[in-house]
C-alpha cells in the first residue's frame, strides 16, 4: 500500500473540523513533567521499567514474575505483549514521573491496537519530555539476520546497531539474543530513554523524509538524500529509501475500530493482520511528525 504525504486523510480532516475532533485534538498539558533519571523515579517503578521488562521478554523458567506484585498465577501474565503492557502500567501508576513507563506504553499500545487517543497521549507525553518511542526492528536490505533499535523523536529517526545498545550478546541460529537485565542502558532505550554518548549508526531527520510507504510487512522510508546504515555483522547499505521490520505483535483488537475518533486499521479483525500492525505506525508517524511535512 502506497501513502503519500500529498493524501490527507478525509476521516481525519472530518474529525479535526467537528466540535468533537476539535476538542480531542487539543489535549492538556501533562502536570507532572516525566523524567529519565533513576534518581528522580519510585524504586520499584523504575525496577517495573528495566529489569522486569527484561525477564518479561526473557521470559526465564524459574518464577520471575514473583517478587513484582504485578500477577498473582503465572497464567495471568498472558504473553510477552500483554506482559509488557501491564508492567508499564503499573509502573505508570506508581509513578507518573517514570518516561520510560509511557515510553513502553507508547510502544505496546500500538503494538496491541489497544485505543488510539490513548496510545496518542503517551507518545505525546514522551516527546513533549525529550523522549523517544522505539522499537527492535529488522533492515531486509541491510542484513536480515541482524537485530537493529530504532528510535521516533522530535529530531527523527535514529538507527541504532544492536550491540551499540545491548553491548556484545551471543546469537542463537545466526541471530542475536536479547541482553540479561544488567544491561540496563538497552532496556532503558526500549522504553524511550537512551544513553549519553552513543552516537547512533544513522539519523534521518523528517525534513530529509520524502515519502512513507507501507507493504503488507515493513515500513518503506523514502528519503530526499541517501542514508549509510552498518550492520553489527559488518553488512551495509547506502541508498535514499530504507526499507524496516519493526518487531512485535501483529494481532489487532477487533474492538479497536471503536475505540477512537480516528480508527485505526483493522482490516483481520482478531487474526493476524501484519498490514494493519504496520499502517497503526504510519498514522502514528503522520500524526506527530509528518503532518506538516512540505507536499511532494
Amino acid at each position: 500500500m502506497r501513502i503519500a504525504f500529498s493524501s490527507t486523510s478525509l476521516l481525519i480532516t472530518l474529525v479535526l473540523s467537528s466540535p468533537i475532533g476539535a476538542a480531542s485534538s487539543q489535549e492538556p498539558q501533562p502536570t507532572t513533567v516525566a523524567t529519565c533519571d533513576a534518581a528522580a523515579i519510585h524504586p520499584e517503578s523504575y525496577r517495573l521499567t528495566t529489569e522486569a521488562q527484561a525477564l518479561n521478554l526473557l521470559r526465564p523458567r524459574e518464577p520471575w514474575w514473583e517478587p513484582y506484585g504485578v500477577w498473582n498465577r503465572p497464567g495471568e501474565i498472558g504473553t510477552v505483549n500483554d506482559g509488557a503492557l501491564r508492567l508499564a502500567e503499573r509502573a505508570k501508576e506508581l509513578d507518573e514521573r517514570n518516561l520510560l513507563a509511557h515510553g513502553y506504553l507508547a510502544r505496546q499500545m500500538v503494538v496491541a491496537a489497544v485505543d488510539a487517543r490513548r496510545a496518542e497521549e503517551q507518545w505525546r507525553r514522551v516527546l513533549d519530555n525529550g523522549g523517544a518511542i522505539a522499537w527492535t526492528a529488522t533492515l531486509p536490505a541491510v542484513d536480515h539476520r541482524a537485530f537493529f533499535v530504532l528510535t521516533f523523536s522530535r529530531q527523527g529517526i535514529q538507527v541504532f546497531r544492536f550491540t551499540q545498545l545491548a553491548g556484545e550478546v551471543p546469537t542463537h541460529f545466526g541471530f542475536q539474543e536479547f541482553p540479561d537485565p544488567d544491561r540496563e542502558d538497552f532496556w532503558r532505550a526500549l522504553g524511550g530513554c537512551l544513553p549519553h554518548g552513543v552516537t547512533p549508526e544513522a539519523t534521518i531527520p523528517w525534513s530529509q523524509m520524502r515519502e512513507v510507504r507501507t507493504t503488507r510487512w515493513t515500513l518503506r522510508f523514502d528519503l530526499h538524500e541517501e542514508v549509510a546504515v552498518r550492520s553489527d555483522r559488518g553488512n551495509h547499505q547506502r541508498d535514499d529509501s530504507l526499507e524496516v521490520v519493526l518487531h512485535g505483535q501483529r494481532i489487532p483488537s477487533p474492538r479497536f475500530a471503536m475505540s477512537a475518533f480516528r480508527p485505526w486499521p483493522n482490516h483481520g479483525g482478531p487474526r493476524e493482520d501484519p498490514e494493519a500492525y504496520v499502517l497503526r505506525v504510519r498514522q502514528m508517524l503522520q500524526t506527530f511528525f509528518l503532518a506538516n511535512q512540505p507536499r511532494t
